[in-house]
Formats: structure tokens, sequence, C-alpha cells
């Protein structure tokens, strides 16, 4: 017979108290539990006020006054007067921008410095859907004009897997035909990567914070959550994508021995056949794809490890150079591999 969990035995943050509240009968068939007068007061809950009761995956239920929809706009302020480094302020306008705040307000004792406008107009083009509504010499507006309802999570991954499985076919035609514009090309396409992979762990802190989307977006709290893992392991595959052309200018002039690119081809071949197949699972959602996909990895591990030997034949720059890209192609499959795993798990547990 199983063991019923005791109070002592689960698990809460640091800081978080359970009250214990008993159900009470009432009228024969009602059943009532009181709530606690401090999150009572706390959120200024009048008799007769309508709350919202939202049922969790894990049959916990949600409490929230949010029961029209509505959101509430919260805004993040940065002072450039004690922000006054570029990178910095652009790590912070990142930051607030995945944090969710609907609003960002850059300000300034006197006026405006030169480099914050720059940083902002980088910002913007960096994000989607931020723009600056309002501007005066020692103030600047920023606000979100997305909803994030109209960019489906399904329909993000997608595009960042179509954009890095071009970006990593290209890099390894760059290590064929050394094609510098296409090797900046394949660079340049990794701002793309990143600002959707921003788009989604700004979606998820949102939806995190206002159960309404969650419910109009028809996705659970683990969703979420294997969403933005995923969208962090395609967005690493990206860079080993720019990692392999970066190596690949490494060699310079150096001429490659034809069978070691033949090898090579051979093993970004099966990388990239586990992430295509890594995200038909995902689109699918079929567990034997799952576990095709890890099934292969010994196959591409095994294929690099003979290439890595192969190569140490071969003089100096040219042998770190290839163990390199092969380190980031044998990444890729794991990477991928590790997506289907997700993937395989959440099938089990019936979050799809």
């Amino acid at each position: 017979m199983r063991k019923l969990k005791k109070y002592s035995d689960i698990h809460l943050p640091v800081g978080v108290k359970m009250e214990i509240r008993k159900v009470q009968v009432t009228g024969g068939s009602s059943y009532v539990i009181s709530l606690p007068k401090t999150w009572i007061n706390s959120m200024k809950i009048q008799k007769n006020d309508p709350l919202g009761l939202v049922t969790q995956p894990d049959n916990t239920l949600l409490i929230t006054t949010r029961i029209s929809g509505e959101e509430i706009e919260i805004t993040k302020e940065f002072d450039t007067d004690s922000i006054n480094k570029p990178d910095f302020l652009f790590r912070s306008l990142i930051g607030a921008y995945i944090a969710g705040f609907d609003n960002i307000k850059i300000k300034s004792r006197v006026r405006i410095p030169p480099f914050a406008r720059m940083v902002v107009r980088k910002f913007t083009q960096m994000t989607i859907g931020q723009e600056v509504v309002e501007e005066t010499d020692n103030t600047i507006m920023i606000k979100d004009l997305l909803d994030p309802v109209e960019m489906p999570f399904n329909s993000t991954i997608r595009r960042m897997y179509v954009i890095v499985k071009s970006m990593f076919e290209d890099a390894i035609k760059v290590l064929e035909e050394r094609d510098e514009t296409l090797a900046e090309d394949v660079a340049s396409r990794d701002n793309d990567v990143d600002r959707l992979h921003w788009l989604i762990a700004r979606q998820c802190n949102i939806i995190l914070r206002n159960v309404n989307l969650a419910e109009k977006m028809d996705i659970s709290t683990g969703m979420i959550i294997n969403y933005f893992l995923i969208s962090k392991i395609i967005e690493r595959i990206g860079d080993h994508a720019v990692n392999i052309t970066a190596n690949v200018k490494n060699l310079e002039n150096k001429k490659l021995d034809n069978k070691i690119i033949k090898m090579i081809k051979s093993a970004s071949k099966i990388a990239l056949n586990i992430f295509d197949k890594s995200l038909e699972s995902l689109f699918k959602k079929n567990m034997k794809i799952s576990n095709e996909c890890i099934e292969d990895v010994p196959k591409l591990v095994s294929t690099c490890e003979k290439i890595n030997t192969y190569a140490l034949s071969q003089k100096g720059i040219i042998a770190i150079s290839v163990g390199y890209i092969v380190e980031s192609i044998g990444r890729t499959g794991e990477y991928a591999a590790d997506i289907a795993e997700g993937v395989m798990n959440h099938l089990v547990r019936g979050e799809f």
C-alpha cells in the first residue's frame, strides 16, 4: 500500500511556510476551506470578491485574483549615472527583457549620454517586440509591443531549428570551399538564433507570472520549462556551427587531406540526422523517434574518435583545428540527443 506523504516530507522553497487548513462541509454538499487572513489583506480582497481556481498539472490548486485576463504592466528603471558602461547597460536591458518587464525606462539626472542611446538602438534591433515609445533629453521609455500569444513556442522552436540546421550545413561547406563570406553569414545568423532564444526565455517568465496567459496558449508549466531547455540546446548547437567556421579560419591556407574532409562530412551527416529526428520527435510527439536519436549517438562518437585518431598524424595546427571541429560535431549530436531525451521524459509523463 502506498504510504501517504507527510507534511514534513514535502520540500518547500527556503523561507516558504505551509499553513494547514481543514476542509469543512456546509449544506451537506459544499466543501469550504478558509483563506489566510494575511494573504486576504495583502491582496485587498473584500467580501463577495471573485477568485479564480486553476488546477495545476500536479493536481495542486492555484488561487488567483486575476480572473479577467488583464495583465498588470510592470516597469524596470535603469539609471545611466550608475550604469555607465555600454556592455553593462546592454546586459541589464537584456536581463529586463528576459525577466518579462513590459516597460523599460532609461533615465539620467542630466542628459542621456550618447553611449546609452546607441545601446538602446542595439537592444531594440536585437530583441523582438521592443520599441522606443517616448524619448526626452533625460529619459528613454521602451515598451513591449508583442502579444506572446502571437508567437507560440512550437513556431519559435521550429524557426530556430531551421536557422541552426542551415548554419551547420553551411559551416561544413565552409570547410570544403573555404568561403569567408559564407563563414561571416553563419556568424550573423547566430544573432537571429539568440533573439529567438531570448524571446522564449521572456515568454517563459511572463507565463509563469500570469496563469491566464498559459491557459490562452494551452500550455502546461512543465512544457514551458521544456521549451526553454530545448531552445537553449538549439542555441548552443548554433554556437558550435560558428565554432566550426572559426576553426576553419584558423587553418588559413593549409590544405586538408581529402580523407579527413570525407570523414568530417560523414560525422556531420550523422549529427544532423540526430538533430533532425530530435525535433521530429518533438513535433510529432513520438517516443520511438526520440529513442532512435539516443541510440544513434554511439555511432557518432565512434566516427568522431576515428577522425581524431587519423588527425593526430597531421601537422600541429591541422590536428588541433580538426580536433575542435570534430568536438563541435560530436557536441551537436549529443545536444540533439538531450532534446530527444527531454521529449521522451515529457511524453512518458503525458505532459504534451
